[in-house]
């Protein structure tokens, strides 16, 4: 089973990208478009204050009335954030983000932000070690119903 920092490193794109929390929300929208991403993680410098997702869009702006262009990302951001240790397996990160109903996971070494994982990099993971266990079955099966060459 994979940890979180070997999911990070097998990422295509492992770039971490991040606003500042006076980032206007319309801008972090820009940037998550542009990256085809469904969170951006808030950051102080190199401190990690908080993480934005379309979640928080929908659910803080466009029903609150509020403007994107006219709010900072600081105001509506979840600052509650529920991280993992560069070591947490691929089960541990799953049960967390189901248990919680999260999406995005940031991976932290001691307060060293790695990068973030998602539910889709998961169940991506996933799907892999299933096919390969697959596979491994049926090579045993075959195996199996060859002859003996005693």
């Amino acid at each position: 089973m994979k940890t979180a920092r070997q999911l990070l490193a097998a990422k295509a794109k492992h770039e971490t990208i991040s606003v500042t929390p006076t980032a206007s929300v319309y801008q972090a929208l820009q940037m998550m478009a542009d990256a085809n991403i469904g969170a951006i993680l808030v950051m102080e410098g190199e401190k990690l204050v908080g993480i934005f997702s379309e979640r928080d869009y929908a659910r803080k702006v466009v029903l609150m009335g509020k403007t994107s262009a006219g709010t900072p990302v600081s105001d509506i951001m979840t600052h509650k954030l529920l991280c993992v240790p560069p070591n947490a397996t691929t089960d541990e990160c799953m049960g967390l983000m189901t248990e919680k109903r999260i999406r995005h996971l940031p991976v932290l070494d001691g307060d060293k932000v790695l990068g973030i994982l998602s539910i889709g990099d998961l169940v991506h993971e996933k799907m892999a070690d299933q096919e390969f266990t697959i596979d491994q079955m049926a090579h045993y099966i075959y195996d199996q119903r060859l002859p003996s060459a005693h």
